[in-house]
């Protein structure tokens, strides 16, 4: 392995800085898929279409979180058997992976196809965005399976220290993405579908890409389709870590459902404001999320290498990244919240219900800096299941509870943003506490049997 990929070698501070700023990159590339859908239909259709748009942005985390997991949970397992050198192993898993993550998409697809407008009134989804709102999600959902082949060979490019090649396939299609949105919606004048079709046509394209570069790959990664090495012990061990990966990202969008209940139970306006401002949720999690991959890669496979001081410094280090990235990026939203909330929709009123919701999350992301960061830790020593039950209990039972208790006893908007903080600082508590316990436990007793839960 090359010093230039080598995730055991080298300056740790400047080693993930490098890994994730390509991966940042990559990142933000998938958000601008979904808010040129919105600044899109909410330029050029109207406050109508930004609302049916807007009002899915819960689902569409909900069912790609779950994909996002499966990636991570990927990235770890190929991380490790990098570091062990483990060639066998490492081409098998290559090859089950992308199979489970088909498997997971198909899932979703089937599931969501059935049930999606169900969900949707479940959340209370207003009545006029409801026929649009469901039109645009069956659509969407449609590019799951692709979703889940990208998310796994960005898992695996990952894990071998490559994130470059994950950010130039999005680079090709988030431009194109771009391109389809304008051509359907002011050329065809196809508003919601046009902006959700268009989605899954870019998905497709970077599936098909990132499975191109991967056979073409002459480093470990390498898949070979002349050799079908599926292994059914693989496929359990990446759905044994990737489920409770996607689904502790799924729980973060089922809490927010009654969020988002909460919001529907103000005017129009205020939910047009909250799904203009909701893009912001995406724009800094993403980022920061980009440090927590690190996190992850770089501990999977100095653990895998057996380097402990590795894995305790790769904590700090992406944990001080990327707390500190969400603070320079919540002052930014601060001072010019207007301004990109401008991006999606020209109405003064929207702007000024969105920036209710903008002042109190910017000023909050970086607490749960400390929450991600610690859940990637814990899975980078491949322990999924627990973190996520912390996840149930901080993020999902706080959250509803919060929903009945002190936001339907104030009923106003602040008292129903407030939630976000007090569950990241809470969650964060008990994570930290569970990585301890698992570094003393896993690493300072070098225990490799039964890594993973």
């Amino acid at each position: 392995m090359s010093d230039s990929h080598s995730l055991v070698e080298g300056s740790l501070w400047k080693k993930i800085l490098l890994f994730s700023l390509p991966l940042m990159l990559s990142n933000l590339l998938q958000v601008l898929f979904n808010m040129a859908d919105v600044a899109v239909v909410g330029k050029f259709s109207g406050s109508q279409a930004l609302g049916a748009v807007g009002s899915t942005s819960i689902m569409v985390t909900l069912f790609t979180g779950i994909l996002i997991g499966m990636g991570s949970g990927v990235n770890v397992i190929v991380a490790r058997y990098i570091g062990e050198n483990e060639q066998n192993k490492l081409r098998k898993t290559v090859f089950s992976a992308l199979i489970a993550c088909i498997c997971v998409g198909a899932f979703l697809l089937a599931f969501g196809e059935i049930f999606i407008e169900f969900l949707l009134r479940l959340v209370k989804t207003k009545d006029t965005f409801i026929a649009d709102s469901t039109l645009y999600m069956r659509i969407y959902l449609l590019g799951m399976p692709a979703l889940g082949i990208y998310n796994f060979g960005n898992g695996t490019f990952s894990a071998d220290g490559d994130t470059r090649k994950p950010l130039f396939i999005l680079m090709i299609a988030g431009v194109l993405n771009v391109i389809l949105n304008l051509f359907f919606v002011i050329v065809c004048k196809i508003d919601v579908a046009g902006v959700a079709i268009a989605s899954i046509i870019s998905q497709y394209v970077s599936a098909i890409l990132i499975v191109i570069l991967l056979v073409k790959s002459k480093r470990q990664v390498k898949m070979q389709f002349s050799i079908i090495d599926f292994d059914k012990n693989r496929f359990i061990e990446i759905m044994k870590l990737g489920i409770p990966s996607g689904l502790q990202n799924a729980i973060f969008s089922v809490a927010n459902l009654f969020i988002q209940a909460g919001v529907n139970s103000f005017d129009d306006i205020m939910v047009e404001g909250n799904s203009a401002a909701i893009n912001s949720d995406a724009l800094v999690y993403d980022v920061m999320a980009a440090f927590y991959m690190a996190c992850s890669s770089f501990i999977g496979q100095n653990f895998g290498a057996r380097k402990k001081k590795r894995v305790l410094q790769s904590y700090f280090i992406s944990l001080i990244y990327s707390v500190a990235i969400a603070m320079i990026l919540g002052l930014l939203l601060v001072a010019f919240g207007k301004e990109f909330l401008s991006l999606f929709t020209s109405e003064e009123e929207v702007i000024l219900a969105g920036m209710k919701r903008l002042r109190i999350l910017a000023l909050s992301y970086w607490i749960s800096g400390f929450m991600d960061c610690t859940i990637a830790a814990s899975r980078g020593l491949g322990k999924s299941l627990v973190p996520t039950i912390i996840v149930i209990c901080g993020s999902y039972i706080f959250r509803v509870i919060w929903v009945y208790t002190i936001f339907a006893h104030y009923k106003t908007i602040p008292s129903l943003y407030l939630l976000y903080a007090f569950s990241w600082a809470i969650t964060s508590i008990f994570e930290i506490g569970y990585f301890i316990h698992c570094y003393k436990q896993k690493v300072n007793t070098i225990e490799f049997s039964n890594m993973f839960d």
